[in-house]
């Protein structure tokens, strides 16, 4: 069986996008050793839901959040890749960010504080975060004021304006961001949230022999990368999760979203 999509748009920053490219390239050799028939190039629209809920899908990276909210019953769960940070192998967590000037020094000081966010859909961005504050200090994500900023960068870069006072940044864009966004320099790490399993790559739902060979597929791109793109990459390896390994993530967004209710204003921030 084949399919036509691929897609990486997770970490697919202009500064690192010819690396990103050079790995579909060996991705792409190795799809086909498998016997599937993958595109020519990465699909870079930016519709990611129509993206990863097409049945034509053969392999894309989507977020955790997304993934057990919208997707479980569409997709299959390939596996995860683990990245060059200070986490356990597929797994990840968010950095929460303020001004290096900020006179914000504990979660208790973020009462009524301007929370940048990527999307409302983000595990790292969002939920994470929010979870976390709520088993900190109760009465804060009820205060926050949200900003809707449309990509983590755009967050950042918020809270290094002084538009926004905090904002939760999942640690492998964070280390890009250390790499190439000069906004880094004004921000400091308020702190960071436990770690959940990272971004996974999924497929159009298929079945277990199918998703074995993707997975091989993954593999064996991934140990053909040269040392420059790995360390571009931050790529360490691929671990074969499953659906399952995410309930964890499930089980807090609903606790959040039973125990929060947001009644401030959302303001929309143009990238």
């Amino acid at each position: 069986m084949s399919a036509s999509i691929v897609t990486l748009p997770m970490y697919d920053w202009p500064e690192i996008r010819s690396e990103t490219d050079q790995f579909y390239n060996l991705l792409r050799e190795s799809l086909a050793d498998r016997g599937f028939s993958p595109p020519e190039r990465l699909d870079r629209q930016v519709d990611l839901m129509r993206l990863w809920s097409s049945p034509d899908l053969l392999l894309a990276q989507t977020c955790g959040l997304p993934l057990v909210t919208r997707l479980k019953e569409r997709v299959s769960v390939v596996g995860t890749p683990s990245y060059d940070i200070d986490c356990s192998f597929g797994q990840y967590f968010s950095v929460l960010v303020v001004h290096r000037d900020s006179d914000i020094e504990g979660v208790s000081d973020l009462v009524g504080a301007r929370f940048a966010c990527n999307d409302i859909g983000s595990q790292s961005g969002y939920a994470a975060p929010l979870f976390h504050l709520l088993q900190q200090v109760p009465q804060v994500p009820a205060s926050l004021k949200r900003q809707i900023t449309g990509s983590h960068r755009a967050a950042l870069q918020a809270v290094a304006r002084g538009e926004a006072n905090v904002a939760a940044i999942d640690a492998v864009t964070w280390a890009h961001a250390r790499r190439y966004e000069a906004a880094t320099g004004q921000l400091r790490v308020l702190g960071r949230t436990p770690s959940t399993p990272g971004l996974p790559f999924i497929t159009a739902k298929r079945s277990e022999r199918e998703v074995h060979r993707l997975y091989l597929a993954v593999v064996d791109a991934m140990a053909a990368l040269n040392e420059p793109v790995r360390d571009a990459l931050l790529l360490l390896g691929f671990s074969q999760t499953r659906l399952r390994d995410y309930r964890v993530i499930k089980r807090r967004y609903t606790d959040l979203t039973e125990r929060l209710e947001f009644t401030d204003e959302t303001d929309k921030v143009t990238e």
